[in-house]
């Protein structure tokens, strides 16, 4: 994974967690705990998406885009996807485990 992946993929879930936050408030850890959750699951996301295959391949070269360096949409869509929906997963794991706890207390 190159550097501009993993930005995406960072970036990607934080947004990915805050929209979760906001989707389901009694869930929400507050702006940046939805951010840090959202971080975390967008790296692990991505990293998955990697490791599965699915990320770091070019499509043929298009006008010598992918030769030049370029990445192809495809790639940058379903990384951005896998990324968000990661930061999703994971803030929404981190507030159940949170709203459980306080539950308890």
């Amino acid at each position: 994974m190159d550097i501009v992946n993993l930005l995406i993929s960072l970036v990607s879930g934080v947004v990915g967690g805050n929209i979760a936050g906001a989707a389901m408030k009694d869930k929400s850890l507050g702006a940046v705990g939805n951010s840090i959750a959202g971080l975390v699951g967008g790296g692990i996301g991505g990293w998955v998406l990697t490791a599965m295959g699915v990320l770091g391949k070019t499509a043929p070269a298009v006008a010598g885009a992918a030769a030049a360096g370029g990445m192809d949409i495809g790639s940058l869509i379903g990384n951005i996807a896998g990324s968000g929906v990661g930061g999703a997963i994971v803030m929404l794991i981190v507030g159940m485990i949170k709203g459980t706890q306080s539950k308890t207390s």
